[in-house]
């Protein structure tokens, strides 16, 4: 068994991006600047905001971070998103989620002009990824991919299989893995809540991405000897004989799991960390103009909105 090494790849992208930041400046042109929206004060958020401004600092990026109130009103939050849209000194913003109940997330990511959107949430980015057009890929798939490169992990031809079905995770990677190219070629199941006899199918895979939100949900006996195990979930246990109070724990039983598998994803240390570094690319992609003109400006009719 091969630990898929998040840390080490993140550190290693960072280290490529701060290189071609140097290179931008040393041409006179400002850094890439990415910016960031919190609503509210929820702790997980605010740790995960806090985290990519400290990698943007790491990198030579600068970076914004826009605090405001819970209760702001929807056309308040909209304002400031128009405000991200037309300032050209901004490359890419996110608006950090969740969002507070009384706040339509998807009224807010359509509000977001896709030319910014580095999260690659806005229907425009979701269709290029589709079609296999040049954009930009969301943060977690492309961590995923980013992983399987590095590790030249084979997937032409190999048997995919996706438990999880969400639009941040599990439907962009089974479009991924199945477009023309590398990584991609793969032949892909999409699992969910609905499947019967899930085990029938984990068994068959030649390599199993598991997204579904469920502590050490994956066991031993639903996966194949040799299988590549990428663990993208997260839940936070209580611990108190850690300093921190707590512990995480994946979708996978990595203890059980790690025995029978060719390669795997720890957490934490996995892909978690890689979803940072991949805002991070998309906002250098943003600044060098890769994907779209700085001038590109998208609308929406009212009618159509939520």
């Amino acid at each position: 068994m091969q630990l898929l090494d998040g840390k080490k790849i993140a550190q290693e992208i960072k280290e490529e991006i701060a290189a071609e930041v140097l290179k931008i400046k040393g041409r006179g042109r400002k850094a890439p600047h990415l910016a960031a929206i919190l609503v509210g004060d929820d702790g997980a958020s605010q740790t995960y905001v806090n985290s990519k401004v400290k990698s943007c600092e790491e990198v030579g990026f600068k970076s914004t971070l826009i605090k405001l109130k819970k209760d702001i009103t929807q056309n308040e939050l909209i304002t400031q998103i128009n405000l991200l849209n037309n300032d050209d000194s901004v490359d890419g913003f996110i608006v950090q989620l969740p969002l507070p109940k009384h706040i339509n997330e998807e009224r807010i990511l359509l509000s977001i002009a896709p030319e910014k959107d580095v999260d690659g949430f806005h229907p425009v980015n979701v269709g290029r990824m589709t079609l296999n057009m040049p954009g930009y890929i969301p943060a977690t798939p492309k961590g995923i991919l980013e992983i399987i490169k590095r590790y030249k992990i084979e997937t032409e031809g190999k048997h995919c299989v996706i438990i999880g079905r969400s639009n941040i995770v599990g439907l962009p990677m089974s479009i991924l893995m199945a477009r023309k190219g590398y990584p991609g070629n793969s032949t892909v199941t999409l699992c969910h809540s609905k499947t019967r006899n899930l085990s029938e199918e984990t068994l068959k895979a030649d390599i199993i991405i598991a997204a579904l939100g469920q502590k050490e949900f994956l066991k031993a006996n639903m996966v194949k000897k040799g299988a590549v195990v990428i663990d993208v979930g997260i839940t936070r246990i209580e611990d108190k004989t850690r300093k921190s109070g707590y512990r995480l724990l994946g979708d996978v039983d990595f203890e059980e799991v790690s025995k029978k598998c060719s390669y795997i994803t720890p957490v934490p240390g996995g892909i978690g960390i890689m979803t940072v570094v991949s805002l991070l690319q998309n906002t250098l992609s943003a600044a060098k103009e890769e994907y779209y003109e700085k001038t590109l400006r998208f609308s929406v009719d009212e009618d159509f909105l939520p």
